[in-house]
This record gives structure tokens, C-alpha cells and sequence, in this order.
């Protein structure tokens, strides 16, 4: 069993890089080759900007690189509850925002010829428990009549036609949502920006950061320096650098997945025929989806931890097997051919958050809907550098610190207690 990402691993190295340090000066700086920071590269290169990317590591190699290899839109939240929150009309304006994000991938995905196995193969929610599904139902019902007419509810006594498991209660269809090689994708994207003329630096970090004035700053790396009239962060949970700000506000919440041996396609017709994409309601939330050669990927939050390292991944893959041949009971002999972990950059109400503060811009927090957000806010903040800060949708969304968090989430057990009793209870 490989303790890497798939993702990672069926990617070849990204080949059009820098290969030394920065140097010099550039119209932006952007920190982080994810998805964020390689949408705007993109798109600021294809305006005629100098960019130079600064990655710790390797492009897509963080979060990027680590998640399920869904495209879905919809929020993390139900809708009722923010449109109870922020009004019908907000809501409805912010969840259009993750319906654009899938269309830009796909708009990116096409123009640049970007072979990624991108297909709409739409989302499945899943009701855990018999009295989820009437509150998927409610929410449902204001979605079709508000923003989004494509969704539709799949009764329990249809289930059989979209899973081969008895283990949930009915479920609600999103259209739109969409899947992708995430590795192929972030390199894709990657050979996409430097093609247009953005510099590209992996292994880069950045370690230090220094104003000049204005948004102009000076950022150094072990390798070199840059200096940049305006700076982009898209680092997402990134414990290098001088972040400390960013890191009070988000938290890193461990992700982790396996991935089985490839299937053949007669037991996929029998477990996922459509080839969703498919989460479930709980806390301790489950998805799965099929990968090009005819894997299962299996994910979850399996344990609430700020850790991703071997030994964390693999107690997370245990606990990952179980819950799948509970889903899947014929999958108990299958053998798990990759097991790996990623954090995602949660923030408090589970919204992401962009904007400019002393000189910086930056983009983040996307709270595990990060693979279309990101690549949309990538391009948005492209236009918000460019002056228009009116199109960033969460321009008006304040951003305070989490109580008692300075960056290390030593909290997460405590909140993971809470939600596995609430599983439990609801």
C-alpha cells in the first residue's frame, strides 16, 4: 500500500519550472502553486502581467493535491440555514458563485486543453438517517425555487438505481457537480500559466516578507528574492512563513482517503452505476467516486486532527476500510492500494474568505469545496488586483480571530468528541 496520494503518484513532475531562484521584480507575487495561486496566475499572465509563483513544495502538492476529486457545487452548509442567515437573495448570490466555479474549470479544462478526466457526473447527498432526509428534502424544495431548478430529490425506494448499498436513506441530486484527476489538473494548470508566461518556482518557500510601501513588497525564499508590486497569498492552511494572522482565523482539519484496487466494471455498475460523486449527511462525513482505472476512492473526516503524516494517515485508513465495507460489504476482501491525508483550511462559519489587508491580497479558507472555489477565486482575484474589487463575493464578510487559536488547533479533539455524540443523537 502506497502511503502517497493518487493523485501524486499517476501525475508525471510538473517539467516547465524555474529551475533556479527569484530574482528581480515582478507585477505580482503569487504565494502558493495550488489551485488558487495558479488560476490567478494564469489569468494575470494572460493579461500581460510578469508573475512569479512562489511554492513551498511542488505545484498541487498541498491540498490541491490531497482531496477527493469532487467538482461540486452547493455549500458545505444547508441552504435554509444561510438563507436564514443572510437572506434568500445573499444566499442565492453566493451559492451562483460555487456554480461558477465549476463552469470556470470546466471553461479552463477546455481552453487550455487540460487532460484531466473533467465529467459531469453530478453529486449524490446521502441521508445517514431516515430524519435526514426530509431536512435534505426541505432544503432542496428552496433551492429548485430559488436558484438552483437542476436538483432533485431520489426517494429511498429509489436508491437501488443510484448505489448498491442499504446502508442510507434516500438522498437529493446535484446536476452540476463535476470530477477530475486532481494531479493531472494542477500540473495542467501549471504548464497552462508558464505557457502564457508566468515563472514558476517550486521548493520556494517563502520566509520572509517585507513591505515597501503601498502593496509593494519584498519576499525571500532560501533560494532568492523577488520584489513585487502587488502580492496574492494563496496558501491556504501553510504552516511556512509569515502567515500568523491568517493562521488565528483558519483551521487545519485533517482529510483522509484510500483508495482500493481496481475494480472491474461490472462491480462499479453494482455500487455506484452512475459514477457519482456521493457524500453522506453525517459529521463525520464519508464520500467516494470512481477514479479513471476503475478504483473506489473512499474519503472521510475519519478522526477530527490538525495532523496529515504517515502514521496519522494509516490509523485514518483503518477506520476509513471499516466504514467502506460497511457502505459496501462485497468490497471486505478488496485490497487498498493507496492510503493518504491533506488539511483543509476551515474557517469558523465554514465560508471561504478574500479580500486585501495591510497591502496583501489573499485567498482562502475554503473549508473542504476548495478544488472550484479556489480555481474561480484564482481568477477573481486576478480582476480585484486589476481594480475591481466589487466582483470578490465575500468582499463584505468580516474575518475575526477563532478565540484561543494561535495555529495549532489543539482544540480539534475536543470539537471532534462533540460531533461524533451529535452523530450519535441525530
Amino acid at each position: 500500500m502506497k502511503m502517497t496520494p493518487y493523485w501524486l503518484d499517476t501525475t508525471p513532475p510538473f517539467a516547465s519550472g524555474a529551475q533556479d531562484g527569484p530574482d528581480g521584480v515582478a507585477d505580482v507575487a503569487v504565494v502558493g502553486a495550488g489551485f488558487t495561486g495558479l488560476s490567478a496566475a494564469l489569468a494575470l499572465a494572460k493579461k500581460g502581467a510578469r508573475v512569479v509563483v512562489l511554492e513551498a513544495d511542488r505545484v498541487a502538492g498541498a491540498a490541491s493535491g490531497r482531496n477527493g476529486g469532487m467538482c461540486n457545487n452547493g455549500f458545505a452548509q444547508d441552504f435554509a440555514t444561510l438563507a436564514g442567515q443572510f437572506g434568500t437573495e445573499r444566499a442565492a448570490m453566493l451559492y451562483r458563485a460555487f456554480d461558477a466555479g465549476v463552469d470556470k474549470v470546466e471553461s479552463i479544462v477546455t481552453e487550455e486543453r487540460i487532460d484531466c478526466h473533467f465529467g459531469r457526473v453530478g453529486k449524490l447527498k446521502l441521508a445517514a438517517k431516515p430524519e435526514h432526509y426530509d431536512k435534505i428534502a426541505r432544503s432542496q424544495a428552496l433551492l429548485a425555487r430559488h436558484v438552483d431548478p437542476e436538483t432533485r430529490m431520489v426517494p429511498p425506494a429509489e436508491m437501488r438505481a443510484e448505489i448498491g448499498s442499504d446502508r442510507y436513506f434516500g438522498g437529493m441530486l446535484y446536476e452540476k457537480s463535476a470530477s477530475m484527476h486532481m494531479g493531472m489538473y494542477g500540473q495542467g494548470l501549471a504548464e497552462a500559466a508558464a505557457r502564457h508566461g508566468a515563472t514558476i518556482h517550486e521548493h520556494n518557500p517563502v520566509i520572509g516578507m517585507r513591505r515597501m510601501g503601498g502593496q509593494v513588497h519584498e519576499l525571500t525564499t532560501p533560494h532568492g528574492s523577488v520584489r513585487a508590486n502587488q502580492v496574492l497569498l494563496a496558501t491556504g492552511t501553510s504552516a511556512v512563513g509569515p502567515l500568523g494572522w491568517f493562521r488565528r482565523r483558519i483551521v487545519p482539519v485533517g482529510a483522509y482517503l484510500i483508495a482500493t484496487e481496481p475494480l472491474s466494471s461490472e462491480q462499479l455498475d453494482r455500487l455506484t452505476p452512475h459514477r457519482r460523486n456521493t457524500v453522506d449527511t453525517r459529521n463525520f462525513v464519508n464520500y467516494f467516486r470512481t477514479l479513471p482505472d476503475n478504483r473506489l476512492l473512499f474519503g472521510g473526516r475519519a478522526r477530527f486532527s490538525g495532523r496529515s503524516d504517515p502514521a496519522s494517515d494509516a490509523k485514518s485508513g483503518v477506520l476509513l476500510r471499516a466504514a467502506m465495507v460497511d457502505v459496501f460489504p462485497e468490497l471486505a476482501d478488496t485490497r487498498i492500494d493507496y492510503c493518504w491525508g491533506g488539511l483543509v483550511d476551515m474557517t469558523r462559519d465554514r465560508l471561504p474568505r478574500a479580500g486585501e489587508r495591510d497591502g496583501l491580497f489573499y485567498s482562502m479558507g475554503y473549508s473542504g469545496h476548495g478544488t472550484h472555489m479556489a480555481t474561480y477565486m484564482g481568477a477573481i482575484m486576478a480582476e480585484v488586483l486589476d481594480g475591481r474589487a466589487d466582483l470578490n463575493p465575500w468582499r463584505d464578510f468580516d474575518w475575526p480571530a477563532i478565540p484561543g487559536h494561535f495555529g495549532k488547533p489543539w482544540f480539534l479533539p475536543i470539537v471532534g468528541a462533540y460531533y461524533r455524540v451529535k452523530d450519535l443523537l441525530h
